[in-house]
């Protein structure tokens, strides 16, 4: 099993920034691929991005390009997901995502934090 907490979820203005903390305790966290993820309310959750546990394979949905960076910290079993240039279209909830590959990255979910960008 893998445990995932997020933190830094918030209220920002448009343009603002916030940088989202997931911390993953349980299995071994180096092995996996991690990733975030993000609903608005009356939409499908969606990926936002992911990370090799080596952090050399990274993806980002084209909505997030140019302003989101993910990275993560094997030793402090964390990831992270900096998020700048926001946007009221960014206001949902983000999930941080844990799974041993790219197509079961969604094995393991956290509680998810708010994040709202007030226009």
């Amino acid at each position: 099993q893998v445990q995932l907490v997020e933190s830094g979820g918030g209220l920002v203005q448009t343009g603002g920034s916030l940088r989202l903390s997931c911390a993953a305790s349980g299995r071994t966290f180096n092995n996996y691929v991690m990733g975030w993820f993000r609903q608005a309310p009356g939409k499908e959750r969606e990926v936002v991005a992911r990370i090799s546990w080596s952090g050399g394979r990274i993806y980002y949905a084209d909505s997030v390009k140019g302003r989101f960076t993910i990275s993560r910290d094997n030793a402090k079993n964390s990831v992270y997901l900096q998020m700048n240039s926001l946007k009221p279209d960014d206001t949902a909830v983000y999930y941080c995502a844990a799974g041993p590959s790219i197509a079961s990255v969604g094995s393991y979910w956290g509680q998810g934090t708010q994040v709202t960008v007030s226009s």
